[in-house]
């Protein structure tokens, strides 16, 4: 004779899956310039970095300083990232990860090192600081209210306002 089971016991705040929260800010503070720079976190809130456009570089970028590290994005990937989202009609997974790891397939880091995205491969600049995509980039969409973006401690995903 079977053992009878125990009921399901109701799920909880500890036990639920967590809602997913976007992390859209209406305005960061800075105007995205080299003298006032936005200020920014990560997806996840873990850090803090800055982010400016800078036309007068050659290539113009999209600088990006963590700490004493800048990181280099084409300035073009603004509106490249923001029409790919909006082709793309759905979130995408943010997926960032460093130069020398490969990045996940059908995610946003993936994307800007595709050999089929507008500039034919890397948006980063900088050899050995090209990856992070992922990570940088779509805060600044958010930033400019282009995009929404999640915000949890990992797999985190976007999608175009």
């Amino acid at each position: 004779m079977a053992t009878p089971r125990k009921p399901a016991k109701p799920k909880t705040a500890a036990t639920a899956p967590a809602a997913r929260t976007t992390a859209t800010p209406a305005k960061a503070a800075g105007r995205g310039t080299p003298d006032d720079p936005w200020q920014l976190t990560t997806p996840s809130g873990g850090s803090s970095f800055t982010a400016w456009r800078d036309a007068s570089l050659d290539p113009p970028a999209l600088v990006c300083r963590v700490g004493t590290t800048e990181l280099r994005y084409h300035l073009r990937c603004i509106e490249d990232l923001h029409a790919m989202l909006r082709a793309h009609g759905d979130w995408m997974l943010l997926g960032a990860a460093d130069e020398q790891k490969p990045a996940a397939p059908d995610t946003v880091e993936a994307w800007g090192r595709a050999k089929d995205n507008p500039v034919g491969g890397w948006y980063g600049l900088r050899k050995g600081y090209r990856g992070r995509f992922g990570m940088y980039v779509p805060m600044v969409l958010a930033a400019l209210g282009l995009a929404e973006v999640e915000s949890q401690p990992r797999n985190n995903r976007m999608r175009a306002r």
